[in-house]
């Protein structure tokens, strides 16, 4: 018979690694073997990942932020030997995250390194989750272009918030990115893809999930020995950490969880009802894309058909003009006699008749 723990034992154990505590630590407190504590990690994470692609899915986001988030696994990328570690499983490992805006729900995430193929893995798994297009915000980089334009279009709003860390140098002795005037020009939008609303894009939601996650999980914490020596482990840690997070942790300016703001649940989770549903949870299909509807504009709008999106009337346009009234022709001089008539002018064109295109089926 396998020697499994307790519940009380597990539960535990579960509530120290969600509270940022390493595996040493949770060691010393419980009296459990830290080998015990990292495969219990593993497979409970492994499950919360299920849970999730089960649970997350059809959401009306209206705002979505995506950000990325170093850490590392085994060894710093600078000790990385290709002769004799793997550069896929070692080294520099970036956490990518897509986040609700008005929720604070983590609607997908992905560990990989910081390139294209990455970038391209969060992009269409935020996508097989929504079923709203919504209004999409990054930082500068590069990479979020072009799964954007491949899996929303280039009609979805999509908008850069770009940090000007080189306004000025910075003073002697102090870092230059802390030594920054965050006047007006500090921040710089650039809208990307379609008629985004530059009010609405920002990224403070992901910057504190960010913040919440090296905060809650040792494994992503700068300079410690908490780090994954892993990359099994490390993805199972941050699977665990975000669907705690969506269900079982309330936001300060919030009275529900991310979960029960999503409309996904109705109640509070407890670590309890995590670890028993993660513990049981069946492996499953992934989401797939299903077609988006197109939120109305504020403002006087009409739906084109077939839900093609919305007609919407934009400021500045003037009704038309009323016709005026015929003028009688002008009356020609009488010429002098023995004078030769001058040549009536030429009647003044015609005005053009504005014709309005039909864009409906009437």
């Amino acid at each position: 018979m396998a020697n499994v723990l307790q519940a009380e034992r597990r539960l535990e154990v579960l509530a120290a690694l969600v509270n940022g505590t390493s595996i040493r630590a949770a060691s010393r407190m419980t009296g459990v073997h830290q080998d015990t504590i990292g495969r219990f990690g593993q497979v409970i994470g492994e499950g919360c990942a299920r849970l999730h692609d089960r649970l997350v899915r059809d959401l009306t986001s209206p705002l979505v932020d995506l950000d990325e988030m170093h850490s590392w696994v085994s060894r710093r990328q600078i000790h990385v030997d290709p002769t004799k570690h793997d550069p896929a499983t070692s080294g520099e490992q970036w956490t990518w995250a897509a986040i609700c805006r008005t929720s604070k729900l983590i609607v997908a995430w992905h560990v990989g390194k910081r390139d294209q193929e990455s970038a391209d893995a969060l992009v269409e798994d935020v996508r097989a989750r929504l079923a709203v297009m919504p209004q999409i915000t990054t930082d500068g980089l590069g990479l979020y272009a072009q799964p954007i334009a491949a899996n929303f279009g280039r009609a979805v709003p999509y908008m850069q918030t770009v940090k000007n860390f080189s306004s000025r140098p910075g003073r002697p002795g102090t870092s230059e990115k802390f030594a920054v005037e965050r006047g007006v020009d500090f921040i710089q939008k650039r809208a990307v893809f379609g008629t985004p609303d530059p009010a609405k894009a920002t990224n403070y939601a992901i910057e504190r999930s960010n913040l919440t996650a090296r905060q809650w999980n040792a494994r992503l914490r700068r300079r410690t020995l908490a780090f994954s020596k892993k990359l099994t482990r490390h993805r199972a840690a941050v699977a665990l950490h975000y669907v705690n997070v969506n269900l079982c942790h309330i936001p300060r300016n919030m009275r529900v969880t991310p979960a029960m703001a999503a409309g996904i649940t109705d109640t509070v989770w407890t670590l309890e009802q995590l670890m028993v549903a993660a513990l049981t949870e069946p492996a499953g299909e992934k989401p797939e894309p299903q077609p988006l509807a197109i939120p109305k504009p504020a403002g006087p709008a009409r739906e084109l058909p077939a839900g093609r999106g919305w007609l919407r009337v934009l400021p500045g346009g003037s009704a038309p003009s009323a016709p005026s009234a015929p003028q009688p022709p002008p009356v020609a001089p009488i010429a002098p006699s023995g004078a030769s008539p001058e040549p009536e002018p030429e009647p003044p064109p015609a005005p053009r008749r504005m014709v309005q295109l039909s864009l409906f089926d009437e």
